[in-house]
């Protein structure tokens, strides 16, 4: 059930003396007090669990030391929550725990600001941001009644544009495990877009993994010597990886927004289920076992892909753009900003008009319709994909899935993830 967003849980703030060392490096060290934010429950708190910040000071100096420890608490689209302010006087040498606990007003991510204030200067300790029950966050679908048959109609075009895959072998970076080739194929509009695929040399029928490419990244290709038991195929969508020397869209995010038949976004997906279509084609795959992975728009696309091809076995979308725009632009400045700027400069239509034409390339109103088990991976610090935006999406999925959140990553993901992703994999093949 959602929570009730004006809950007034108990605001507890306190001072424990202590004799602490600080087991790990400090934050930030401020005139002679050292300041250090603990990881408390991995900054991800639950029901009935109030959220917590502790901080360790130390006072450093050779003499006693006197501040004011200030903790703001923000939304994640900055609206101002909790603001408290806590004197220290630490005798030299010592040790203090400052424990602020707090109620939220709902499900959601917040922005944490701590500082320290000495004769009226402030300086910033640490900015960084914390979850409150992120499976119950709620951003209700703002999706058009013609959303669904909007991409039957491009599915069906997509159908009509024969695919004409075309397979060069890479001698250089072919090994006796796995072959490399370089695949292009005609895609929606009879576009053309290529991709990097793998597959072992020993004859047999094979698991694929389709990776789908992060915004603006440079082309790559799977490692002949790794995973050898299985097919990889990593997919450039038009304009971007290996068609981005051609690329004739400019900014992919602007191109075409003034209609949902023109934007590039729509292409774009169109060319996810085109890769889809080529690995389902080799004689070399079991297609019961297609698998697809991604980061940033990769880990859009990876849900995208989901959502309007149900041929995907299980997916692993991490960090995950192009999800609920109308807050996504409130939250980051990027790519909002960019958007803003562009629908400046022409007349044809309204803000209203612009976010109606992208509720039909949001993945929170696409994700109802994906039917596999999904993980995903979100960085609670992310500036670039909010992690607000992460669960958006994933929250709308009705299917098995799971989440981790990882605390101190922005837009990125541990190198734990290449193997938990894996594991998940192996654990859905059929």
């Amino acid at each position: 059930m959602f929570l009730n967003n004006i809950r007034k849980g108990l605001v507890c703030l306190f001072l424990v003396s202590l004799s602490i060392s600080l087991s790990a490096q400090s934050d930030k060290e401020l005139g002679g007090l050292s300041y250090k934010v603990k990881q408390t429950n991995d900054w991800v708190f639950y029901s009935p669990q109030n959220p917590e910040i502790q901080i360790i000071v130390k006072n450093t100096r050779n003499d006693a030391a006197k501040a004011t420890l200030n903790l703001q608490v923000t939304t994640d689209d900055f609206k101002p929550v909790h603001r408290f302010a806590q004197s220290l006087s630490l005798s030299k040498g010592d040790s203090i725990e400052a424990d602020f606990s707090f109620s939220v007003p709902a499900p959601g991510f917040y922005r944490c600001t701590v500082t320290q204030e000495v004769d009226g200067v402030v300086n910033e300790v640490k900015k960084f941001n914390i979850g409150y029950e992120p499976e119950y966050i709620v951003s209700l679908p703002d999706n058009k009644p013609d959303l669904r048959k909007f991409w039957d109609e491009s599915l069906a075009e997509l159908a009509k544009v024969a695919p004409e895959y075309k397979l060069t072998l890479i001698p250089d970076s072919s090994t006796n495990l796995r072959k490399l080739y370089k695949v292009s194929m005609k895609s929606f509009g009879g576009v053309e877009i290529s991709g990097y695929y793998c597959t072992p040399v020993k004859k047999g029928k094979y698991p694929a993994i389709i990776s789908y490419m992060g915004y603006g990244s440079k082309p790559w290709s799977p490692k002949p010597n790794d995973n050898p038991g299985f097919v990889e195929f990593v997919l450039s969508v038009r304009g971007q990886g290996l068609q981005q020397p051609t690329n004739i869209y400019g900014d992919w995010i602007t191109y075409g927004m003034q209609s949902k038949e023109d934007y590039y976004y729509r292409g774009a997906f169109m060319d996810l289920v085109r890769a889809i279509d080529f690995v389902a084609s080799r004689p070399e795959v079991n297609t019961k076992n297609i698998f697809a992975e991604g980061g940033s728009q990769g880990g859009a696309f990876t849900m995208a892909a989901c959502a309007l091809d149900h041929r995907i076995s299980a997916a692993a979308p991490f960090i995950p753009f192009l999800s609920d725009y109308p807050d996504y632009f409130k939250i980051v400045h990027w790519p909002g900003d960019a958007v803003k700027a562009a629908l400046a400069k022409q007349s044809s239509i309204s803000e209203t008009q612009l976010y109606d034409m992208l509720s039909y390339f949001d993945i929170k109103n696409l994700a109802g319709w994906i039917k596999c088990p999904i993980i995903m991976a979100s960085g609670l610090q992310d500036e670039v994909c909010p992690p607000h935006t992460n669960f958006s999406g994933y929250n709308r999925i009705s299917t098995e899935k799971e989440y981790i959140i990882n605390p101190t990553y922005g837009h990125d993901v541990p190198p734990s993830w290449w193997n938990i992703r894996m594991e998940f994999f192996k654990k859905h093949m059929k």
